[in-house]
């Protein structure tokens, strides 16, 4: 059952809604953090190969797909926000989301491309988030220079990601910080 909505900011699909299912520990990243993020990652959106990790209500993963990317995977452990997505994507009539059901990190599987793009912002009580920029980096999963958007609780250093991520914008919107990262 969705229990709100959030709303594409620019590209294809700009004004769009998208449902936000009732799943606990669910917390789409707000308009305003979205924009900035989008913002940042203007240059290299468009033709980009992403990855929405912890998808939730999609906002990242459309968001990227209405700016241009040419494919995203978008992954969640909910059964209810898969098929929510799945049902999002037909509405869209995209078949560039490639929509599945998974725990993050150890059931991604390896992409045809490696991920230009990748959005990390699992729930943050699970302790999921370096676990997974370090799966991303061991298994050879991103591009050669690839951009990582980060969601935290805290305020993240580079010491505690992998040696070759370096953290270039950083924010705090409330209780959140948000991070990009560049692969080099």
């Amino acid at each position: 059952m969705a229990e709100g909505q959030v709303r594409i900011i620019g590209g294809l699909w700009r004004g769009r809604k998208l449902a936000v299912p009732d799943v606990t520990d669910l917390r789409p990243t707000p308009d305003r953090v979205r924009e900035t993020v989008f913002n940042w990652l203007a240059p290299i959106i468009v033709g980009a190969n992403c990855l929405d990790a912890f998808a939730g209500s999609g906002a990242l993963g459309f968001e990227a797909l209405s700016r241009g990317a040419v494919h995203v995977v978008m992954l969640d452990e909910s059964a209810e926000v898969i098929k929510l997505l799945q049902s999002q994507a037909e509405i869209f009539k995209t078949k560039d989301a490639e929509i599945y059901r998974a725990a993050m990190p150890q059931q991604l599987k390896k992409p045809a491309k490696p991920f230009d793009i990748v959005f990390l912002d699992p729930p943050f009580q699970k302790n999921l988030l370096l676990p997974s920029c370090f799966y991303l980096e061991d298994e050879g999963l991103l591009a050669k220079e690839a951009y990582i958007y980060l969601e935290s609780r805290e305020t993240l250093n580079a010491e505690q990601l992998p040696a070759n991520w370096n953290i270039i914008k950083s924010k705090r919107a409330g209780q959140v910080g948000y991070h990009l990262v560049r692969r080099s």
